[in-house]
């Protein structure tokens, strides 16, 4: 389900130009991901744009500028293959738009149309209150805090939360 002004539609190659530079300030932040802050343009592509059977989709505006993106797939493979996970991206500048929830909602459809029985996030940082918040108010809920598994450049160690829903 699409917020207003908001489009969802798969990502294309000619969009990592767009999220390039926002998913570079994310990781370099080292706030959020547990991402290499160095991480080279070509190894942040690799990562990001996966390909099928996962997804990595974009989210834009009326004019086609690209606020955020979200990858998913199979949290893992063989007899764990039932269960999605997913990661998510917003450019700061477009922070406060519905863009995170209009992503939430598109991964939980994907999830649950292309038969997985739930979803998992293996690492969101914990002091990281708007994605957090986000994800309960989707139906997730936090199986466990690995503690002090996230070294934040402000707040020292902190936890990891693993979160979940079934579809």
């Amino acid at each position: 389900m699409a917020r207003p002004g908001v489009t969802i539609r798969d990502a294309r190659a000619e969009d990592w130009g767009a999220i390039w530079p926002f998913f570079h300030r994310i990781v370099a932040a080292a706030e959020t991901y547990a991402y290499d802050p160095a991480m080279i343009e070509a190894d942040g592509r690799a990562r990001w744009m996966v390909g099928p059977p996962g997804r990595a989709v974009v989210a834009t505006d009326g004019d086609g500028v690209v606020l955020g993106t979200a990858n998913m797939y199979a949290n893992r493979e063989g007899p764990g293959s039932h269960v999605a996970s997913a990661s998510f991206m917003i450019d700061p500048a477009h922070a406060g738009r519905g863009v995170g929830r209009a992503l939430g909602e598109h991964v939980i459809e994907w999830a649950r149309a292309s038969g997985f029985r739930a979803i998992q996030f293996n690492a969101v940082v914990e002091t990281n209150e708007p994605a957090v918040a986000l994800w309960r108010s989707l139906g997730f809920e936090v199986l466990a805090t690995v503690p002090q598994a996230f070294h934040h450049p402000r707040h020292g160690y902190v936890g990891l939360l693993i979160m979940h829903r079934f579809l």
